[in-house]
């Protein structure tokens, strides 16, 4: 793949309903909003990817709903649509159709409007015998993986606690973020509500309505706008077998992630994640598995997960801040938060990232995570490769 850039990002206000907009006015908030960042018109745009999980709102072919608002009227469009991954693998099938040189510039949008559809009942059709009764849907599978890696690892529900309070406290200072709580403690999360054991209310990420952008463009293309950039250095991708019934301790193994951040890791020359990476936005839809993610993404040895977050190594005053948006813990519009990953990594590495920014941040990584153990890795630096 030859190279390419993220030179614009775009977001909506994400919060439970945005009953003030349709799901095509959610799109065009991000897309218009991504141009405009980008310096760029409409007219610019040579092809559109749309990324969205059509099962949680219940209409097939979104793109033809929303593709106008996209502004993929007359040109090529691509729905993409992979789980909790969409959002990133909508972001890498734009890196290859830039990079390939079928196109200059490529608009990636995703978007989900969790209020005008019942998410549950989308993830409980994805497997009509077993799975249904004991594990559809992210909670009850979440609980019987979180009690593994937990017996695994020896991790704490207080050390997942200071995740999700790191996670909404960063989101305050996020415009953007839906879950804003500054002054969110570790005894509310250990208090609040028993979802399945060991899983509260707090620990997980909500439902949100909303969308994001990115624009992505050829090497030409960005060397001729001379605007800064995120520059892709590295885009792997792993997808698991679909039954959770035969993934072994899945979050404490996690081959999935470990197998895409070894290869991207390669690619980027990165050899020491956590002095290597000046920040990560990566994919946690629960707090337990930003502990296992740090594990499988390298940033510490197995079993050092709970010291990370002990010490502050993560946080946005820490040695790799994780998650300066706040994460999927505060903002969860599943088809755009791949996206969201990608826009706010990209967004550091430009210096607009506004409140939330890591002062000389150059290298970013950013991650898509699927509940049936897909994963993408995407590394991205301020320096063209």
């Amino acid at each position: 793949m030859n190279p390419v850039a993220v030179i614009g990002t775009g977001q909506t206000r994400h919060t439970r309903a945005r009953d003030d907009a349709s799901q095509a006015d959610l799109v065009r908030e991000a897309a218009s909003a991504a141009l405009t960042d980008a310096g760029l018109r409409p007219d610019d745009l040579d092809a559109v990817i749309i990324s969205n999980m059509e099962l949680f709102e219940g209409r097939l072919h979104p793109e033809l709903w929303v593709g106008e608002a996209a502004y993929a009227t007359g040109r090529p469009c691509l729905k993409v649509a992979t789980g909790g991954t969409s959002g990133t693998s909508a972001c890498i099938a734009g890196f290859h159709q830039a990079g390939s040189g079928a196109f200059d510039l490529v608009l990636v949008v995703g978007f989900e409007k969790h209020s005008e559809g019942h998410t549950q009942t989308g993830m409980a059709l994805t497997d009509p015998f077993w799975d249904r009764a004991v594990a559809s849907g992210a909670v009850g599978n979440f609980a019987l993986s979180i009690s593994q890696y937990m017996a695994a690892r020896g991790v704490t529900e207080r050390q997942a606690a200071q995740v999700a309070v790191k996670a909404r406290h960063n989101a305050a200072r996020n415009p953007h973020a839906h879950l804003q709580m500054p002054d969110l403690t570790v005894e509310q999360v250990l208090e609040s509500r028993m979802l399945a054991h060991p899983l509260r209310m707090l620990d997980m990420c909500p439902q949100s309505d909303g969308a994001a952008a990115i624009v992505v463009a050829s090497a030409g293309a960005t060397r001729d706008m001379a605007t800064p950039a995120a520059w892709v250095h590295a885009a792997s991708t792993r997808h698991d077998q679909p039954y959770l019934g035969d993934l072994d301790r899945r979050m404490a193994t996690m081959e999935a992630l470990r197998s895409a951040a070894a290869e991207a890791y390669s690619k980027a020359a990165i050899g020491d994640p956590l002095s290597d990476i000046d920040v990560a936005e990566i994919y946690e839809p629960v707090t337990y598995a930003e502990l296992a993610w740090y594990e499988a993404l390298g940033f510490c040895p197995e079993g050092e997960a709970g010291r990370l977050i002990d010490e502050g190594i993560t946080s946005m005053e820490g040695t790799l801040p994780v998650n300066p948006s706040g994460g999927v813990l505060s903002t969860n519009p599943v088809g755009a938060s791949g996206v969201i990953r990608v826009a706010e990594a990209a967004a550091q590495l430009m210096g607009r990232a506004g409140e939330h920014q890591v002062p000389g941040a150059a290298t970013a990584l950013a991650t898509g995570y699927g509940v049936y153990a897909w994963s993408d890795v995407i590394v991205m630096r301020s320096e063209e490769p």
